[in-house]
């Protein structure tokens, strides 16, 4: 329920704010006194379209703030944590902004948010029926749901609504499968050409580079044996030159000086050692050198073979990888998706069975939804024309239209079943009825509005409901049943009331009195929760118009005796 409610900037109003209360709150006040501003404020927190033009004279910015009790709204609490908003101890801060330069904001316990979410999440919990609009009958698509919650029958709605998006899912999936059919062969031979080629060829990794060694060792043979060779005649000698003198055989020489001189200072012995070791390493290097150069062999036809081979490894690259390493993994991803389209077919045929199963469990859950549906639209008829009679319309026709709405190719039905429910309503006994939202002037419309809510009170408690006039064109008994119903309806939800008559004004729990009041030489509009005293003197104003006497206040206060009898009668029922 909404506890509190601040409005500032709107309208005639610089700032307001209001403390609700559980149950029925009215609000009267003269005619153009202002009353509707509070209607205003309260679709602005609903997610309605705000507009400049309904800003205060002179106000850069219009505000609308509400506090939401939230305990007993565990569906709500548990929608505001999958969007990240976290309620602080059961409470909710609402706040609505619009600005002079046409700027609409809205705040959800001070996040931002679209203003298009306080519409999501306050669809279905704050209901608005005035002269002009009324959420939820003005929407046909709102009747099924209405009706099915009327028939306890919201959750086989789900259950068809949750077997029709599987089914759906998986007609698409076979539809992709069916239209894919001729571009899959295709694949399916360009994958299979693909890892052919990979497989006979057997690439290695690494292979190119050791080819590419090899093949650098055969182009320069001749190079290479020449390098080597002299190489290691710098080592060893050349037995061609005689006079040539060899490395090992210099190391050698400065070898035996060294020891010779070890004779006058022993502290040369590590170097003599370091001659040695270089004498050896130096011969050991020459004798790789010549074994090298004998190594080396030109070979033509190996040579040949490798350039084909390396050939061969570098088209796979180019199409598949720069290294061996990423053609062998493109093998392994075309293979796994080659393996893939080959299931498509046995695929397509398991989704075939399983979407005849599915079919005909939606199909069953939906005929059951389907006689529900009659059973209950039937009832409700019966119920709403009882309400209605008793809100003083008793030549009223009312009924609940199913209308059978086309299936989905390969599906039994749509996602909310295989009819659409429509209102249909007639003020008197000698019309048809028609479509409500076309035959209902605003007045009947709130009444219709009323009966219905009153009669599904007890079908998702805890909404916050709002009348405007709903009391129009009537007086008397009809305004007493009227303010009955309105006292039952609150029982389950908190409801607020803008009337005009004293018989409803009695029965609220809380009252709000609106007043117009010049400043200077602006109008300014002024809510006030009245007291039980001032509650005597605002009802007898209404009974009895400005000049209020001992004979007004006498039945003004007979009015809220009679009021709080039905309630405690009520409630000790």
């Amino acid at each position: 329920m909404i506890e509190t409610l601040r409005i500032e900037g709107l309208a005639l109003v610089e700032r307001v704010d209001l403390e609700f209360g559980p149950g029925l709150n009215v609000v009267t006040g003269e005619t153009g006194a202002g009353k509707s501003v509070v209607l205003g404020a309260l679709a602005l927190l609903a997610g309605a379209r705000g507009s400049v033009e309904s800003l205060r004279e002179g106000a850069r910015e219009g505000v609308v703030e509400a506090v939401f009790a939230t305990k007993a709204l565990s569906d709500l609490e548990a929608e505001l944590l999958q969007r990240g908003i976290e309620t602080d101890d059961h409470t909710l801060v609402v706040r609505r902004t619009l600005s002079d330069a046409g700027r609409s904001r809205a705040h959800l316990a001070g996040q931002l948010v679209p203003v298009a979410t306080l519409g999501e999440l306050f669809a279905g919990r704050i209901e608005i029926s005035s002269q002009h609009e009324s959420q939820a009958l003005l929407r046909p698509e709102s009747h099924g749901r209405l009706l099915d919650a009327y028939g306890d029958l919201l959750p086989l709605r789900a259950e068809v609504a949750s077997e029709f998006a599987g089914l759906n899912a998986l007609h698409e999936e076979i539809a992709r499968l069916a239209s894919a059919t001729a571009e899959r062969e295709r694949r399916n031979d360009f994958l299979a050409f693909q890892i052919r080629e990979i497989d006979e060829a057997k690439p290695v990794p690494g292979e190119s580079a050791r080819l590419t060694s090899e093949r650098a060792r055969l182009v320069h043979a001749e190079r290479l044996r020449t390098e080597a060779g002299a190489a290691a005649a710098c080592l060893v000698g050349d037995p061609t030159q005689s006079e040539a003198r060899a490395s090992a055989d210099l190391l050698a020489e400065a070898a035996r000086r060294v020891e010779a001189a070890l004779r006058l200072d022993p502290t040369l012995a590590p170097l003599g050692e370091r001659l040695r070791s270089l004498q050896s390493e130096a011969t050991d290097l020459a004798a790789q050198l010549e074994r090298y150069t004998a190594s080396i062999e030109e070979d033509a036809g190996r040579l040949a073979q490798l350039e084909a081979r390396l050939s061969q490894l570098e088209a796979l690259r180019r199409k598949y990888g720069g290294t061996e390493e990423e053609v062998l993994r493109f093998r392994e991803r075309a293979a796994k998706e080659l393996a893939a389209l080959s299931g498509a077919e046995a695929r397509a045929a398991e989704l075939t069975r399983e979407r005849a199963c599915r079919s005909e469990s939606l199909a069953a859950a939906c005929a059951k939804l389907s006689s529900g549906r009659a059973r209950a639209a039937e009832h409700l008829s019966r119920a709403l024309l009882a309400a209605l009679a008793e809100l003083g319309m008793p030549n009223a026709r009312m009924e609940i239209a199913l209308h059978p709405v086309p299936a989905p190719p390969f599906l039994p039905c749509g996602a909310g079943g295989a009819e659409l429910a429509e209102f249909r309503f007639s003020a008197s006994s000698g019309e048809a009825p028609r479509p409500l939202r076309r035959v209902a002037s605003g007045g009947e419309l709130s009444r219709v509005f009323l009966a219905l809510k009153n009669v599904l009170r007890r079908a998702g408690r805890g909404m916050v409901l709002v009348f405007d006039e709903v009391d129009a064109g009537i007086g008397g008994r009809a305004a007493d049943r009227v303010g009955r119903v309105l006292s039952e309806l609150a029982s389950e939800h908190q409801v607020l009331c803008i009337t005009h008559l004293p018989q409803i004004a009695a029965r609220g729990r809380t009252h709000f009195r609106v007043r117009k009041r010049e400043r200077g030489s602006r109008s300014c509009v002024e809510v006030a929760r009245l007291s039980p005293a001032e509650r005597v003197e605002e009802i007898a104003r209404m009974a009895g118009g400005e000049a209020v006497s001992e004979t007004t206040r006498l039945h003004a206060r007979e009015l809220l005796t009679a009021a709080q009898k039905t309630k405690r009668g009520r409630g000790s029922g």
